[in-house]
């Protein structure tokens, strides 16, 4: 977006555009999973948030390749996602003061998890009927 409104756009500025926010997906999904001990199934959620954030961002990469343009449908798209993670993060550095925050990462790493599944859906659908309405 910077390049874009600056007028330096490139041929392969969305490639150096997306590649970094699907390796951070996965660096702090995955992270998030290992960093909350004593919850049993954390490192499996946050693979689970990675693989499937990655899926979202690829469904819209997919339609767009299809003709039915960019999908940034949510309810959990990067900005909710990465917003999500940050509250999680900022509630969770006040666990030692307060146990129970303690579950702040498990409880958003589920709410990633059931919102990308929903987001998934929702751009799939979107497509669906935006490839339906071309000749």
């Amino acid at each position: 977006m910077v390049a874009i409104e600056g007028g330096r756009k490139t041929k392969a500025g969305e490639l150096f555009n997306e590649l970094p926010d699907r390796f951070s997906d996965a660096f702090i999904f995955i992270g998030a999973g290992y960093a909350t001990q004593g919850v049993t199934g954390m490192p499996e959620l946050g693979w689970s948030a990675a693989v499937l954030s990655v899926i979202t961002a690829y469904t819209r990469a997919l339609g767009a390749s299809m003709g039915a343009g960019q999908q940034f449908l949510g309810p959990m798209a990067k900005p909710q996602r990465m917003a999500a993670m940050t509250v999680a993060c900022l509630l969770g550095a006040g666990a030692p003061q307060w146990p129970g925050l303690v579950y702040c990462l498990p409880a958003t790493l589920v709410l990633v998890v059931i919102g990308c599944i929903l987001t998934i859906i929702r751009r799939c659908r979107q497509i669906v009927r935006a490839m339906a309405t071309k000749p």
